[in-house]
């Protein structure tokens, strides 16, 4: 049976089989290997760099979302809290 997509995120399984491993060192104490990935899934040979700037649009979109997500907390505080740009307002450390 085949395992969820989910499963094989949490794991850092390959997306297309989810046994193989993505990464060389399952270890995540190994801090010296953590970030080093395996060129193509030992099980179904998925190359994990499916082509040159594949996965670009995704730092965009992540991007996107984190700035978009800032500004509407800044937001949020401003209209709930309220603030000043006056040196002496510490309402903020208060909270």
């Amino acid at each position: 049976m085949k395992k969820s997509y989910l499963y094989s995120t949490l794991t850092n399984k390959c997306p297309r089989c989810r046994e193989g491993a993505l990464f060389t060192s399952t270890n995540p104490y190994d801090l010296a290997n953590i970030t080093k990935m395996n060129s193509s899934c030992p099980v179904c040979g998925q190359p994990t760099e499916i082509e040159v700037g594949f996965y670009y649009g995704t730092g965009y979109v992540s991007y996107a979302l984190t700035v978009a997500y800032f500004v509407s907390m800044f937001v949020a505080w401003k209209v709930l809290i309220g603030m000043t740009w006056e040196l002496d307002d510490n309402r903020m450390f208060y909270w």
